[in-house]
């Protein structure tokens, strides 16, 4: 396993990565020159492109799932998801959560509400979220599923 050192500290790739953002992690490969190997011959299955072309979603359709999955790309709102997927909580709990301020949980829960990803209910005085149904934590575990197969 690599190892860095960043301020003193040992790091093995795990922390690295969780330090890094996206240009990083794109520079780190671009050095590493990962290549992708492709055919050796220029022959398409016309067939098959044409199947793919007549079943693709519409660009309307695809641009929202593009803007659902950037929704995911901030570690904050998966922290939130991660505490309201098994739980409701008030905004004060997911802020003592955090660490973080009332107002900045609740810019991010109207991302996430903006999103359809998380509801809420009101119980006199105090607002409880949660998750909006069964497919955010879907998304949510078999994304959890899939980066754990790096480390596991």
């Amino acid at each position: 396993m690599d190892q860095e050192l960043k301020d003193g500290i040992i790091l093995n790739d795990k922390d690295v990565m969780d330090l890094m953002n996206v240009d990083e992690i794109e520079a780190r490969v671009l050095e590493n020159e990962i290549s992708i190997e492709v055919c050796d011959i220029q022959k398409t299955n016309d067939e098959l492109v044409e199947k793919i072309k007549r079943n693709i979603p519409e660009n309307e359709v695809l641009d929202d799932l593009s803007e659902l999955f950037k929704v995911f790309g901030d570690i904050t709102r998966i922290k939130i998801i991660y505490a309201i997927k098994d739980y409701e909580m008030c905004v004060c709990d997911i802020a003592k959560f955090l660490g973080m301020t009332q107002s900045a949980i609740s810019h991010q829960l109207r991302v996430l509400k903006r999103a359809r990803l998380v509801k809420y209910r009101r119980e006199g005085k105090t607002v409880y979220y949660s998750l909006d149904d069964e497919h955010v934590n879907k998304i949510f575990e078999f994304g959890l599923s899939h980066v754990n197969e790096m480390y596991y």
